[in-house]
């Protein structure tokens, strides 16, 4: 009689415990924003104060942006997430589109992603023209602790696809999303992308969106909240609306109110699952939107917007910031990150050089760190050299007997402070 005891004992067990490894993920937020011409849009002033609002409620991890204007709006922007998310955020290479390049360099809409650098590494970026904006793309990398031996990337596209109603904009639309899936026909099929932006698109049947849907393709998208249908002034999807915000003119963008569908957060298959990093179900929003159907038409600011979501000081700055809102999810990741005791010490435990042929030369600022010993191994986890002990200022070490290849130089103590170089003589 005892095994029914026994066996209802380890149930609550695992019910009570079952939380505490749920908790052990590490969850990202992303915000997608389309910043209507920033900075050059002044219409209506002190925007940068808006978005500093927006940003510091949602506080996100990576800031997706389209419709900047130029690398100094984009710097303003990185100081607005610095000083009200994290000092950590850092931003890609500023790069100007270059789809138009042959006709002037006219087309001022540019791209951006910033991040959060204590928990994301950018280890490369690229920039897909066509016929109209570029399609960016970023490499990232989890900043976890064994990122050198075991790297967790994804790929983040951020976009705007071509605007206005008609079936001529509808085929530009579709031509630029088949550059994009030709970019993605030459990496694995199991990269994990993100993919973030104006889409521009008045209904899901519009070929570009099948096209980023189509199960035949490379990479696969889905739509993380699946709400497919034909949006435009369609209250039933009033819950995904993001456009317009206003319905006053002389603000610049559009005025007719909250009527449509235009900015997704999209994931290829892998990542609603079963990838390395995924989507947390029912994360996904549209930010400013409390999904009521009074605000079909109406400016997001008006008492028939307000919700249980977002409050009124939230749906001003939005109305005022942008003719758009934010789209907004979050991911989760089982990896473990670098503590920040740990980042602190990466960044003071600099390699003179990556690549080196007689001797590695390492900086280190940290008194701590004289107490501790350092190991070098090859990336078969043989040590090559043991018991290293670091100086204030440089330690020069000897590698002319080391054979050509990769080695890490870790913390015995703390194998997540870790530095890679290649001995190539």
């Amino acid at each position: 009689m005892r095994l029914p005891l026994l066996k209802n004992f380890a149930i609550l067990i695992w019910i009570c415990f079952f939380p505490l490894l749920l908790s052990g993920q590490t969850e990202f937020k992303v915000m997608f924003y389309n910043l209507l011409n920033y900075p050059e849009e002044d219409a209506v002033e002190n925007r940068e104060q808006d978005l500093q609002l927006i940003l510091s409620d949602y506080l996100p991890d990576l800031f997706l942006a389209c419709e900047l204007n130029n690398e100094s709006g984009a710097n303003t922007v990185l100081d607005l997430l610095q000083n009200s998310v994290s000092d950590k955020f850092a931003m890609a290479n500023y790069v100007n589109n270059t789809s138009d390049d042959l006709s002037g360099n006219e087309n001022e809409l540019q791209n951006q992603l910033y991040y959060n650098s204590t928990k994301f590494v950018l280890i490369d970026q690229d920039e897909i023209p066509t016929n109209i904006r570029d399609f960016n793309v970023y490499r990232l990398q989890l900043n976890t602790i064994d990122r050198d031996t075991n790297p967790v990337e994804f790929l983040v596209v951020v976009c705007h696809l071509k605007a206005s109603s008609g079936s001529t904009n509808a085929q530009i639309r579709f031509e630029m999303v088949q550059e994009l899936d030709n970019y993605l026909n030459t990496i694995p099929s199991d990269t994990m992308v993100l993919l973030g932006g104006d889409l521009n698109l008045y209904t899901a049947s519009e070929s570009a969106f099948q096209e980023l849907l189509d199960g035949s393709n490379n990479i696969v998208f889905a739509d993380p909240p699946n709400r497919i249908g034909s949006w435009n002034n369609n209250t039933n999807f009033i819950d995904v609306f993001t456009q317009s915000t206003r319905t006053q003119t002389g603000l610049g963008g559009a005025t007719g109110g909250f009527d449509d569908r235009f900015d997704f957060i999209l994931l290829s298959e892998n990542m609603m699952n079963s990838a390395e990093v995924t989507y947390k179900a029912d994360s996904y929003q549209v930010y400013g939107n409390n999904g009521v159907v009074s605000c079909y038409n109406r400016r997001i600011n008006s008492s028939d917007c307000a919700g249980d979501l977002y409050s009124s000081e939230i749906r001003n700055a939005l109305h005022n910031f942008s003719d758009h809102l934010p789209v907004t999810l979050t991911l989760n990741s089982d990896a473990e990150l670098l503590s920040s005791s740990d980042i602190a010490m990466q960044e003071e435990l600099k390699l003179e050089k990556t690549i080196v042929n007689e001797e590695l030369v390492i900086f280190n600022q940290l008194p701590e760190l004289l107490s501790e010993t350092f190991t070098i191994s090859n990336t078969l986890g043989q040590n090559v050299i043991l018991e290293l002990k670091l100086k204030l200022g440089a330690t020069i070490v000897p590698t002319e007997n080391l054979t050509n290849g990769i080695y890490f130089l870790t913390l015995d103590s703390n194998p997540s402070v870790s530095r890679k170089f290649v001995v190539v003589h």
